[in-house]
């Protein structure tokens, strides 16, 4: 009989993606002031602090009460999703399990700070990538692997 949710596995990743998030958002803000530097891997990766009261970008920057309208309605709906549809793929579990710590990471900066702590600094082909966090990372890699997830799925005819 194949097992229809991996919860466990969904919790763990879930919650070591959560801690990971919030210890490095204290350590950086709790060691750093805004705006300070420093480079890990020349050329590719510098640590700032760097603050953001909006989304990625700093779009709709101070529009907290939007922001957490959006998280709750975004966190429910990918709980939603993980019961009726997610059954039977660990893939797209785990997928919807990074979107969510993603989610819940930024909101929990928002509510308690009003505001994202961002420290993660990348120069990609020599473009200064926009200063993001272990729930962005989060975030991003949850959307491909359901992207991959649904085009598997379309190509198995599902």
């Amino acid at each position: 009989m194949k097992r229809q949710y991996y919860i466990g596995t969904s919790l763990f990743i879930a919650i070591i993606i959560l801690i990971l998030d919030q210890v490095t958002k204290f350590v950086i803000a709790s060691s750093m002031r805004i705006g300070d530097s420093f480079e890990v891997i020349p050329g590719f990766l510098n640590i700032t602090s760097h603050r953001n009261n909006g989304a990625a970008w700093g779009i709709l920057s101070g529009k907290m009460s939007f922001f957490f309208i959006i998280t709750l309605i975004i966190l429910i709906v990918l709980v939603v999703f993980y019961i009726k549809e997610a059954k039977n793929n660990l893939f797209m579990q785990i997928a919807l399990s990074l979107l969510f710590a993603g989610a819940l990471g930024n909101f929990i900066d928002r509510l308690f700070h009003g505001e994202v702590v961002d420290f993660i600094d990348t120069y990609i082909f020599g473009y200064n990538f926009p200063i993001f966090n272990v729930a962005d990372s989060s975030l991003t890699i949850g959307v491909i692997l359901i992207i991959i997830t649904l085009v598997i799925d379309v190509k198995k005819g599902k």
